[in-house]
């Protein structure tokens, strides 16, 4: 069954010290082009992310949104051992000098300026790939189920619109003997009208005919539409993307559409040549958001 170009999917991954949330968005696309929205201390997994994206979908236009929660904070305390022992030796010194009671203790170090800082936790980038890896499945899982969904009902009235289209062409191979025939009488009376009754050449009014029928012949444009029609319906019920070959097929039933419509030698050919063209640039519509 056809899949859709446009869904939505989430998942969230996380491993002992990294939490991942993933949003998938997709839209229409001739091609599939991926954007990925990366923490930056994450910036080295995009092409991974995009790769995963590539092998899932075939088309549409994808933006990944990937959020990073550090499990246990994401700053840490970090201690200047060098500075702390600086701190040490000239708290010592001083205290030597003056000659003064008491004894440096651990606080008087670790209180000094710059011996204790915040520092942002340092990137556990392994688990983040491992979390990564499960939140974009569950996304990507979510997303083409969706995409199927919409593809369902975009089956649906594809089916019914080639449904129509075939039932109009069925009309169209009716009438199209019955136009000749139509243009042999009037070409009949209208001869007979302006010779006044003097007999006609049968081997010469045949030839018109011959001529007309020549000129008005849509077999071979109701031959190719149906058979339009028929690989469409093929490419609906299969599981392979098929949004590129249907948009092909519409394009090959609106120019055999419009051959007909030329050779069109009756108002009610004329008509049917109309709402064909209508039905037909409705499935086009539709068939740019087919994967």
């Amino acid at each position: 069954m056809i899949r859709s170009m446009t869904g939505f999917g989430a998942g969230r991954g996380a491993t002992a010290g990294e939490e991942i949330d993933v949003e998938v968005r997709s839209v229409n696309h001739k091609y599939c082009e991926v954007k990925v929205r990366l923490p930056r201390e994450l910036a080295s997994l995009e092409q991974e992310a995009v790769r995963v994206v590539k092998d899932c979908l075939a088309r549409g236009g994808v933006d990944v949104s990937v959020r990073r929660t550090a499990l246990g904070g994401s700053v840490a305390p970090q201690v200047d051992v060098a500075l702390a022992e600086s701190y040490a030796r000239a708290f010592a010194e001083v205290q030597a000098r003056l000659g003064l009671p008491g004894a440096v203790t651990l606080g008087d170090v670790l209180s000094a300026e710059g011996v204790i800082r915040l520092a942002e936790r340092a990137v556990d980038v392994e688990g983040a790939r491992s979390a990564l890896a499960t939140a974009l499945g569950a996304a990507l899982d979510a997303l083409v189920a969706m995409r199927a969904r919409e593809g369902e009902a975009l089956a649906r009235d594809l089916e019914s619109r080639l449904g129509v289209v075939e039932a109009s062409v069925a009309r169209v191979a009716e009438l199209s003997p019955r136009v000749v025939e139509q243009q042999r009488r009037r070409l009949a009376e209208r001869i007979a009208e302006l010779t006044g009754g003097v007999a006609l050449d049968p081997a010469r009014l045949v030839q018109e005919i011959a001529l007309f029928a020549d000129r008005t012949d849509v077999a071979e444009e109701i031959t190719r539409l149906r058979s339009h029609v028929a690989q469409a319906r093929v490419l609906l019920a299969g599981s392979d993307p098929a949004g590129r070959k249907l948009d092909f097929l519409v394009q090959e039933m609106h120019r055999e559409v419009n051959t007909i419509g030329s050779k069109s030698q009756s108002a009610e050919l004329a008509s049917l040549v109309v709402g064909l063209k209508a039905e037909i640039e409705r499935m086009r519509e539709q068939v740019q958001n087919v994967e």
